[in-house]
């Protein structure tokens, strides 16, 4: 059951987004700005982090590392799916530029 409505929801998602490239690429826009937002300095924060498990070991737990570094991967799986939803518009709108003309 939940498969199904799921597939409806992406089929539902799909149609509006093709029927309205505008909506498309205002969508395409602001997943850009998401994936930028959670992706800035994500990659030295993180190699940060785990320098700091490698150096004091679980001692810095008590600390908030541990807490920390699962924030910095959710964010890091937030920036991922802003970049899917990037991808998932600009394929859209270039199916809709590049295809053939219709004819009367």
């Amino acid at each position: 059951m939940r498969r199904i409505r799921l597939s409806r929801l992406r089929s539902a998602t799909l149609s509006l987004l093709q029927a309205h490239p505008l909506l498309s690429f205002l969508l395409m826009g602001l997943c850009f700005l998401g994936f930028g937002v959670s992706s800035f300095n994500l990659a030295i924060l993180l190699r940060a982090n785990l320098e700091l498990f490698w150096d004091y070991g679980w001692q810095v737990v008590q600390d908030g590392a541990l807490e920390q570094l699962l924030q910095l991967l959710a964010l890091s799986y937030a920036a991922l799916a802003a970049w899917v939803g990037f991808k998932c518009c600009e394929k859209l709108l270039v199916d809709r530029l590049t295809r053939p003309p219709e004819r009367e």
